[in-house]
């Protein structure tokens, strides 16, 4: 089987189950958008090497970011079932692990942090971001068509994970975070 269809050609792609949209639709803007972070998270895993221990868990989530994006791909009026399973313990998942994570990091902070620091820690940022621009998409999409409630779910955790282990990252790394303002709850107790 050949990788070109040439069926795209006048700007159209087919959705799950057949239909056709145009390639700049909400919904193929909100699953390529996760693909696109997809993508950053496997480049994130690069860097990192093989016997990182953050491996098992990023490639639980790639796999999972596949599984979310056959759903996505899947208009709610389609007939044809979804082979894909549905990775509901997604947003727990999450949590359990930013809260390990939390436990280990040696300073806390009140501050809204610059995205940075080294290497792994900007990735961290740029899928944090990333992920943030599909939930977005995916707010849009649900303005048009049923979503199943755990895609947002995981997503927006999803991103709050990838800022965590941006700061475990520079917090094992020894780097210092580079601060920008306190958190609006923190002035206002200051100023009192």
């Amino acid at each position: 089987m050949k990788i070109y269809t040439r069926k795209g050609d006048k700007g159209t792609t087919a959705l799950f189950g057949g239909s056709r949209v145009d390639k700049d639709d909400v919904r193929v803007n909100c699953y390529g958008t996760l693909d696109e972070v997809n993508s950053t998270i496997g480049l994130l895993r690069a860097k990192l090497g093989s016997d990182h221990e953050w491996q098992p868990n990023l490639h639980k989530i790639q796999k999972d970011m596949m599984d979310m994006m056959s759903h996505l791909a899947r208009p709610s009026d389609c007939k044809k079932e979804n082979p894909n399973p549905k990775p509901a313990d997604g947003p727990e998942f999450c949590e359990q692990w930013i809260d390990e994570l939390e436990a280990g990091i040696t300073t806390k902070s009140d501050y809204f942090l610059l995205p940075g620091g080294n290497e792994i820690s900007a990735l961290c940022h740029v899928v944090r971001t990333q992920m943030r621009r599909g939930e977005r998409l995916l707010v849009s999409l649900m303005k048009v068509d049923t979503v199943d409630d755990y895609i947002l779910s995981y997503i927006n955790r999803l991103s709050d994970l990838f800022f965590i282990l941006s700061r475990a990252e520079m917090d094992k790394a020894g780097v210092a975070e580079e601060k920008w303002q306190l958190f609006l709850y923190k002035r206002k107790k200051t100023a009192e």
